[in-house]
C-alpha cells in the first residue's frame, strides 16, 4: 500500500502534464514570448516561497556545498545551472509556440522522441552503453522522423528542437544529481528569467505591456497546476520508485496530448504521419524491453 501512493503521485504528475494544452490554448491570442515571461516570473515567485518555507535546509546545504567547493567545482556547478536555466527557457518557449501556432501533435511527438534522443546523447557524451534492442529502437525512431520530415520538414524541425533542448537539459543535469532538485530548479528559473527579462519589449511583440486580467488566470494555472504541482508529485514518486519506472510512466504525457489533439481539438493527420506515430510507439516498446538482462539472468 505504501508503494501505491508513489505510483499514484507519478501517474498524477504525468496525467496533469498531459493536459497542458488547455491553459496554453487559452492563451493563443498572446505572443509566446509574453506567455513565457509571465510563466517564468510566476513559477520563480512560487518556487522561492516554497524554498524559503519548506526547503530552507536543502537550500542552505546547496549553498554551503557551493561555497566550500574548489574554484573549478564552483565554475562547473554555476555553468551547469546556467545551462539548465537557458535550456529550460528555450524548451518552454518552443513548446508554447508549437502548441499554439503549429499543432499539439508536433509537440507530443517531440516528447516521444525525447527519451530516445537522451539515450543517444548519453551514449555519445557520457559513454553510456546501449543494448542491441535499444539500437534497433533508435533506428525505428529515425525512420519515424524521416516519415514526419517528408510530410512536413517544419514540424519535424520543431519536434527535434523541443526534444533536443530537453534532452540536453537532462544530460547537463546528470552531474548535479546530489543536490535538491527544487532548489536547483529555482536557481535555474531565476537565471532563465534574468536572461529574458531585458528582452521583454521584444518578447511581447507589440502587445500591451501588462496583459488583460483574463491573461493571468491561465498563466497562474500554467505555473501552479502544470509546473510546480506535477514537479513536486514527480519528486515525491522518485523517493520510492526507480527512475526506469518513472521513465515508462512519463509516456502518459504525450499519449494524453495525442488523444486531446485528435478527440478534443479536432486535429487531423495523414496516413504517413499516422505510420510515423505508430513506428515511434513501437520503438518506445522495443527500447524499454529488458532482453539483455533477462538473458543474463537465465545464464546465471
Amino acid at each position: 500500500m505504501k508503494t501505491n501512493k508513489y505510483y499514484a503521485a507519478a501517474i498524477a504528475a504525468f496525467v496533469i502534464w498531459g493536459f497542458i494544452p488547455f491553459p496554453l490554448r487559452a492563451l493563443t491570442p498572446y505572443p509566446s514570448g509574453q506567455i513565457l515571461y509571465f510563466r517564468l516570473l510566476l513559477s520563480v515567485l512560487i518556487l522561492l516561497l516554497l524554498v524559503f518555507t519548506l526547503k530552507r535546509k536543502e537550500a542552505k546545504t546547496t549553498w554551503l556545498f557551493y561555497r566550500n567547493s574548489s574554484l573549478p567545482e564552483k565554475r562547473k556547478m554555476l555553468l551547469l545551472t546556467l545551462a539548465g536555466g537557458a535550456l529550460l527557457t528555450i524548451n518552454w518557449l518552443l513548446f508554447i509556440y508549437v502548441i499554439n501556432h503549429i499543432s499539439i501533435q508536433t509537440a507530443s511527438f517531440s516528447y516521444l522522441l525525447c527519451p530516445i534522443l537522451t539515450a543517444v546523447l548519453g551514449f555519445l557524451i557520457l559513454k553510456e552503453p546501449l543494448r542491441k534492442n535499444q539500437w534497433a529502437a533508435i533506428s525505428l525512431s529515425l525512420l519515424s522522423c524521416g516519415l514526419i520530415g517528408v510530410a512536413s520538414f517544419t514540424n519535424l524541425l520543431f519536434s527535434l528542437l523541443i526534444a533536443a533542448s530537453y534532452a540536453f537539459y537532462l544530460i547537463s543535469q546528470r552531474a548535479l544529481t546530489n543536490h535538491d532538485k527544487i532548489v536547483l530548479l529555482t536557481a535555474q528559473l531565476i537565471l532563465g528569467f534574468i536572461i529574458i527579462a531585458p528582452f521583454y519589449n521584444y518578447l511581447r511583440e507589440g502587445a500591451a505591456v501588462i496583459p488583460e486580467l483574463q491573461f493571468f488566470g491561465p498563466v497562474l494555472a500554467l505555473s501552479v497546476v502544470f509546473t510546480v504541482l506535477p514537479l513536486f508529485l514527480n519528486l515525491f514518486a522518485l523517493q520510492e520508485l526507480k527512475s526506469g519506472t518513472i521513465g515508462i510512466l512519463m509516456y502518459l504525457n504525450p499519449i494524453i496530448n495525442f488523444l486531446l489533439a485528435f478527440l478534443y481539438f479536432g486535429e487531423e493527420t495523414t496516413v504517413q504521419q499516422g505510420l510515423a506515430y505508430a513506428l515511434i510507439f513501437l520503438s518506445i516498446i522495443l527500447y524499454n524491453l529488458q532482453l539483455g538482462q533477462k538473458k543474463a539472468a537465465n545464464l546465471s
